[in-house]
């Protein structure tokens, strides 16, 4: 049975999820007022984005949490702003239970942790909920996942990680149909174990209820390409592309026009 997420069906079809992050600090694109927050949503609903991931923390390398009420403070009208124009469905892109359980009061339908259901009071608060929950593999905290991460096999490493947080989830009321795992690109890796992530993305399919990869404008394609973040659509379409022909479910990414036209000539070959 395919997994839902709102109105959006995963049916073996790469989809588009498109980044909202309502922050002052994340590495690409901030939304902080509510004049731009609201046109990026409008802008990206009709750019084609199938789901969009509102995230009120930024988690890019070297990153500090906020408090849950400042976190709540930025996503709440955010995702209410959203369901008053559409039923497009909604992710909260957050490592606290307590924003998780409001968000989805307010109508979004997707808890999104990057980090991987290691709080206890997530993974009652998902369980709780039952609804579906993305499980992102990180290797330590934004504050350091990037000071030499270190893999004997990178992809075997991840997938016993990530297998360890399913179980986990398991045991407490969760699913594994209601899982999305994500490898986590960027969080806890180098160049080499990115690009190993990106040509073993097949392996992580039928872990759970789908794979969602996000690699869109990271540091990795700057490594490859030498341009910083403004300037890294194409190495961010090739990317979504990989992901999309080695079968996974979801693109999280801040380009969805051009991405969405991308995926659609793949997923027409489908």
């Amino acid at each position: 049975m395919s997994l839902s997420l709102g109105k959006l069906k995963l049916d073996g079809k790469c989809h588009v999820m498109g980044i909202l992050n309502v922050t002052p600090d994340s590495f690409y694109d901030n939304f902080f007022d509510t004049d731009s927050i609201q046109n990026r949503i409008k802008e990206m609903i009709d750019e084609g984005a199938e789901i969009i991931d509102i995230g009120g923390e930024s988690t890019r390398p070297g990153s500090k949490p906020v408090s849950a009420e400042e976190e709540l403070e930025r996503v709440i009208p955010a995702i209410e702003f959203v369901k008053s124009i559409s039923d497009i469905p909604i992710s909260i892109d957050t490592q606290k239970a307590e924003v998780a359980r409001k968000a989805v009061e307010a109508g979004a339908s997707v808890v999104n942790d990057v980090g991987g259901l290691r709080n206890d009071d997530m993974i009652r608060t998902v369980s709780d909920l039952q609804i579906p929950v993305i499980i992102m593999h990180m290797q330590g905290t934004p504050e350091n996942m990037q000071k030499n991460p270190q893999y004997d096999n990178t992809i075997e490493d991840i997938k016993i990680w990530l297998e360890g947080r399913i179980n986990a989830a398991e045991s407490a009321g969760i699913k594994r149909s209601n899982i999305i795992v994500d490898p986590g690109i960027g969080f806890g890796k180098n160049l080499k174990h990115n690009l190993e992530i990106l040509g073993g993305l097949n392996e992580f399919k039928g872990m759970a209820g789908g794979v969602l990869l996000g690699a869109s404008r990271k540091s990795f394609i700057g490594f490859l390409t030498g341009a910083d973040d403004s300037d890294r659509l194409t190495g961010s379409l090739a990317a979504a592309m990989i992901g999309a022909t080695a079968g996974v479910d979801l693109v999280r990414v801040h380009d969805v026009k051009e991405t969405r036209r991308a995926i659609d000539t793949i997923n027409a070959l489908n």
